[in-house]
């Protein structure tokens, strides 16, 4: 397995976007012309959502028989990570679980904050009940074992057509996903309070009596 390195941002950054909406967000990413936005993966339960630094993995699949049990490292992913972290699994959104209610248990027992994968998992009842937050293209009960090889750790992953670099920041709620690069994730993070600020403007005037169409004209970014 390839294992590169990670650099975290400062803990203020990450935390900073607590709180902050995907949608606020995507607005931003959009007027910086980034692609940022991963639309098809969701989470597995309403009202799951993580912030964090990204721990990427790339896998690769193949039929029951392909690889073998030693071949799905993920032991040693989970093992790898820091609390704070989102583990952000490549799996190219093949219909195969590469993450289940243990491996939850475990991540959540080190402090990470959830898990973005565009491929499968299972156990969604222990999930739930373990309240680690999941986001996943596929829930499904078939083992990765023997079906994916986990091939590199903490590389450029490719998610749901998302470039996605170790250390990014990811934000995740019940709207979506979005990728945060890290060379810009502070002046992101600056303009969106602005714009969320701006939001908050707008609902007060709303309940003055301001017409939505006029708070469209006054509020652009809202």
């Amino acid at each position: 397995m390839e294992v590169g390195t990670i650099q975290r941002l400062p803990q203020e950054i990450v935390e900073g976007f607590k709180g902050l909406c995907t949608s606020t967000i995507g607005n931003v990413l959009d007027d910086m012309k980034i692609q940022g936005v991963i639309p098809n993966i969701k989470p597995v339960h309403h009202g799951f959502s993580c912030v964090g630094s990204a721990l990427t993995v790339k896998e690769v699949t193949g039929v029951l028989g392909t690889y073998t049990n030693a071949d799905f490292k993920l032991g040693q992913v989970i093992d790898t990570t820091e609390a704070g972290d989102v583990v952000v699994i490549d799996n190219a959104g093949h219909q195969v679980s590469t993450w289940g209610g243990i491996a939850s248990f475990a991540a959540k027992n080190r402090g990470v904050s959830g898990l973005v994968v565009d491929g499968g998992v299972r156990d969604l009842e222990e999930i739930v009940e373990f309240g680690f937050p999941v986001f996943s293209r596929h829930v499904l009960p078939i083992s990765g074992k023997g079906r994916v090889k986990i091939t590199a750790m903490n590389t450029v992953v490719k998610i749901d057509g998302v470039m996605v670099s170790p250390g990014d920041v990811i934000v995740a709620d019940g709207t979506g996903i979005v990728c945060v690069p890290a060379g810009v994730a502070a002046e992101v993070l600056k303009i969106a309070r602005e714009f969320e600020r701006q939001d908050r403007m707008a609902i007060e005037e709303v309940k003055k009596g301001l017409s939505f169409s006029e708070a469209l004209k006054k509020f652009a970014k809202m």
